[in-house]
């Protein structure tokens, strides 16, 4: 098939131009000079290769498009109004307003057709990559000769920032490894950023480095030469064993005729004159807002009608698939809605009080427990499944010849994080994944996007405290889960035994709309009562009760919650009624009504004194004014865990101390 531009291409490609200009000078700020160098490259995908439906945004079976450069915001909305997708002129006339569609970077879940919330640099592609492992993974497990229910492909757009960012080569590193041949990026090389000419500090060599990392690399001289982009993409889609990655050369801003090719296009609007000045090399009226030519947007909204018909094509392969493989094509239906086999729960298993272990270890036994009953529960670590117990048995490994179930996300902490978030977006997939939680800060704008965009990711972080012992403060969370709690919509488990763990991972794998963080110990601890336990489902609870109205109240969480027993004990025993509340889950507690809170915490009770392994900013909500914090607000040292908790008062003793001073 050959491709020849005609007028209406070019009218089509500049109604993306004056949208953009338009849109960003009515609000006064956005990013105008990438999404006017990309319209050439975005109408020639969404018009003729992109397998999308306007009409149904959410069609299984869609190519998924991430504009990792979420700062060209513009580009995406006016490829979703010209295409039909719902977005109205109004919606663009209202970008970057309050409580409009429009925010000024993509939000997943905001706007309609948006696949993922992009915007700190290199996010996209990582989530890219992780969308294309889930086809992948989906199209292994359940196509058949004949019938591919399961195959779309993955593009992203991307620029000159998100190739300097460190988490794009990571992600691309692991995405030529795998050879994911479904995976298009296109990078639009304009070789200007804010502060001016990207020579000032990025001048290596993008074709040496994706061929060296596994991929194909295909390059378009001139980013307005529509035949050469329409040439790349069909070159992109030939089977190849590799991801690919299409350079673009494109001007910034073109053709804003004193501001193309210069960081004055970046990020800020182009000026109502310099507006003018483009539109009438444009041959648009100069005059004319927001207003898209007739046949210029009828044909873009052939999109619906050529979307319907491969949606329409893909039902029917799917029928007949049904038909073949009725078992097979219910659970696909299944992953997809994200449902959960009836009485999995059933499969969790309870741990005796006699028992002892690391809630890492009953962590791995219970992940494994629910993996049997939840066949697309599938993850892995960053390097370190071995010490954090995430090896599904008997799963397979994920690699470039085979789809089983466990991940080697290699030592690329920061990728994992964003291509669990686009494993997740893709749908069909419950995933988890991986480190100790230390290394979690080096995830956490991913585990931010995730709490942003509401994604039921799992991150396994054990190695929790200074509890690791002779590795020393490099490798002792002292902030970290402090730190984690800060993040709004992240449910962070700090689980002080094996039946707390099991009750976390319980919520975890059920929940739909929150990511959550599981952290765990190195060490053993004592295994609590299994009916007790089950109270870490409400996020704090009584665990063990004083002998008469409270005088006191111990609190804290994982392996601290031990000493606070002990503490009870000898505060029992000296005549103070000391009550113990484990408290696994802030947010999960915060959640519960006012009258069961004042239950565990009554506010007649005011010597309240919290423990826990890490800094104790943040545990003064909860022992208020007349309270006390035992914990760490200095760094770990080098030692046995035993020695590092004597010294640094987390004891029974130093807990009772305290208590009684607060008395």
């Amino acid at each position: 098939m050959t491709f020849s531009a005609t007028n209406i291409d070019k009218l089509c490609v500049d109604s993306i131009r004056c949208l953009s200009m338009d849109a960003i000078q009515k609000a006064n700020s956005g990013h105008p000079g990438a999404p006017m160098a990309q319209a050439p490259a975005a109408y020639v995908l969404w018009t003729q290769f992109l397998k999308h439906n306007p009409v149904n945004p959410l069609w299984a079976d869609r190519d998924r498009f991430v504009l990792s450069c979420g700062h060209a915001s513009m580009l995406i909305y006016s490829l979703l109004h010209l295409s039909g997708y719902g977005l109205e002129l109004e919606d663009l006339k209202n970008f970057r307003q309050w409580g409009s569609k429009t925010p000024g970077h993509p939000e997943f879940g905001h706007t309609v057709g948006v696949e993922t919330t992009t915007g700190p640099l290199g996010q996209g592609i990582a989530n890219a990559v992780g969308m294309a492992i889930a086809e992948r993974w989906m199209a292994d497990r359940f196509n058949r000769p004949g019938h591919q229910v399961v195959n779309h492909r993955t593009f992203s757009f991307v620029g000159d920032g998100c190739l300097m960012e460190g988490i794009s080569y990571e992600a691309a590193s692991l995405a030529g490894h795998l050879g994911l041949e479904k995976l298009v990026v296109l990078y639009d090389s304009n070789t200007i950023t804010i502060e001016g000419h990207t020579d000032l500090t990025f001048s290596e060599d993008i074709q040496g480095r994706f061929e060296a990392m596994g991929w194909r690399y295909l390059k378009v001289e001139d980013g307005e030469d529509l035949t050469a982009l329409h040439r790349a993409y069909k070159k992109a889609q030939e089977p190849c064993g590799k991801p690919t990655l299409i350079e673009c050369k494109t001007i910034i801003g073109w053709p804003a005729p004193t501001k193309q090719n210069s960081h004055n296009a970046h990020g800020a609007p182009l000026g109502e004159e310099e507006i003018r000045a483009t539109k009438q090399i444009l041959g648009v009226d100069p005059e004319a807002h927001f207003s898209v030519p007739a046949e210029a947007l009828s044909h873009w909204r052939n999109c619906q009608d050529r979307g319907q018909k491969l949606e329409t094509e893909w039902k029917g392969r799917f029928e007949a698939y049904r038909t073949a493989f009725p078992e097979l094509a219910a659970e696909c239906e299944s992953f997809l809605k994200g449902e959960l086999p009836a009485g999995w729960e059933g499969a969790v298993p309870s741990f005796a009080v006699t028992e002892k272990a690391a809630t890492r270890e009953a962590s791995g036994k219970v992940l494994n427990a629910i993996a049997a009953k939840l066949p697309n529960l599938v993850g892995g670590s960053a390097d370190l499944a071995p010490s954090n117990n995430t090896n599904l048995k008997d799963g397979g490994d994920f690699t470039p010849k085979a789809s089983g179930r466990n991940f080697h996300f290699g030592i690329r902490e920061h990728a994992m994080g964003a291509v669990m978030n686009g494993m997740a977006l893709h749908g069909g997939l419950k995933v988890f994944g991986a480190t100790f939680l230390v290394f979690a800060d080096y995830m956490r704008p991913s585990v931010r996007l995730a709490a942003l965009m509401g994604l039921p990711v799992t991150y396994v972080w054990t190695h929790d405290s200074i509890g690791v012992g002779e590795d020393g403060p490099t490798h002792q969370p002292i902030e970290h889960v402090m730190a984690l709690r800060l993040i709004p919509g992240l449910q962070v488990f700090r689980p002080a035994d094996a039946n707390e763990t099991a009750e976390a991972w319980k919520i975890a794998a059920a929940s739909t709309k929150t990511p959550t963080a599981l952290a765990l110990t190195r060490q053993k601890l004592p295994v609590l009562d299994p009916e007790k336990a089950k109270g870490a489902t409400k996020g704090a609870y009584i665990l063990e009760e004083a002998s008469a109205s409270p005088k006191v109240i111990l609190m804290g969480s994982g392996s601290e919650v031990h000493i606070a027993i002990e503490a009870r004990k000898a505060l029992e025993a000296e005549g103070i009624p000391t009550r113990v509340v484990s408290m696994p889950c802030w947010e999960l507690f915060e959640a519960q009504d006012k009258a069961y809170r004042e239950q565990v915490l009554p506010k007649a009770v005011t010597a309240r004194v919290s423990i826990e392994a890490g800094v104790t900013t943040g545990w003064q909500r909860f022992t208020g004014l007349e309270g006390a914090n035992i914990g760490l607000d200095h760094f770990g040292a080098s030692a046995p865990a035993e020695i590092l908790y004597e010294q640094f008062g987390l004891t029974a003793e130093n807990l009772v101390k305290t208590a009684k001073a607060c008395l």
